[in-house]
C-alpha cells in the first residue's frame, strides 16, 4: 500500500501548509571585530611576555641577594701582622786613650829662672785612663807652633810649671809647658819616659 504525499498544488490534508520564511542569509565578521581581536591578542601576548620577564627577574634578585649575603657573612681578611718596630743601635763609646791630653793658651808667669827673653806657655792637662802607672815631666812635652815648627819644653822659667810626678791609673795633672820665642802654639805632644808612644792634644 503506497502512500501519496499531495503535491504543491494539492492542499494538505491537514489544512494549508503554513509559510516558513527563508533563513536569514549569515553576516561575514566586521572589521571592527576583527581589529578587537587582533588587539587582544596582541595584549595577551604582552602580558605572558611580562611574567615571563618578572619571574626572570625574581631569580635574579634572589641570586643577588643571596650573593650579597654570602658576601656579608665571608670572614673578613686577615691584616698582615705588624711588624716590631727595630731598636736603634746602641752606640758603643769608643774605649778612652790610655793616656788622654788636652791644651789651652795661657799666660806666661815669669819663673825663678826667667832671664829675661821672650817665652810661651801653654796649660797642659794630662789624664791616666790606663791601667798602670805613667810618669809626667816637663821634658816629656813638645809644642808645636802654627808654622809647623816644634819647641822643647824650657825649665823653670814659668812659674806654673807643670810637675814632676807618676800618675797612678785614673789620676791627672795640670800645669805649664812653656817653649822659648813668642810664637801661637798649635799642639803638644806628651811622650812618656822620653822613648814612648806620642800622644797629641791640640792648643784650643
Amino acid at each position: 500500500m503506497s502512500h501519496q504525499y499531495p503535491g504543491p498544488e494539492q492542499p494538505y490534508r491537514g489544512g494549508p501548509v503554513p509559510y516558513m520564511p527563508p533563513p536569514p542569509p549569515k553576516k561575514g565578521m566586521t572589521g571592527l571585530a576583527i581589529t578587537g581581536i587582533v588587539i587582544g591578542g596582541i595584549f595577551a601576548f604582552i602580558v605572558v611576555i611580562g611574567f615571563i620577564g618578572a619571574a626572570a627577574g625574581g631569580k635574579d634578585s634572589s641570586t643577588d641577594s643571596k650573593g650579597s649575603a654570602d658576601t656579608v657573612s665571608s670572614a673578613p681578611e686577615a691584616a698582615p701582622a705588624e711588624k716590631p718596630a727595630a731598636k736603634p743601635a746602641e752606640k758603643k763609646e769608643a774605649p778612652a786613650a790610655p793616656v788622654k791630653v788636652t791644651a789651652k793658651k795661657t799666660v806666661f808667669v815669669p819663673g825663678v829662672l826667667h832671664d829675661g827673653g821672650a817665652y810661651t806657655s801653654v796649660r797642659v792637662t794630662i789624664m791616666n785612663n790606663s791601667d798602670k802607672k805613667i810618669s809626667v815631666n816637663p821634658l816629656y812635652f813638645t809644642i808645636t807652633d802654627t808654622d809647623g815648627t816644634k819647641h822643647t819644653a824650657e825649665l823653670a822659667v814659668d812659674e806654673n810649671q807643670i810637675d814632676t810626678v807618676d800618675l797612678a791609673p785614673g789620676e791627672n795633672i795640670s800645669g805649664a809647658v812653656t817653649g822659648k820665642g813668642s810664637f801661637t802654639a798649635k799642639y803638644v805632644t806628651y811622650v812618656d819616659g822620653l822613648l814612648g808612644e806620642g800622644v797629641r792634644g791640640n792648643v784650643s
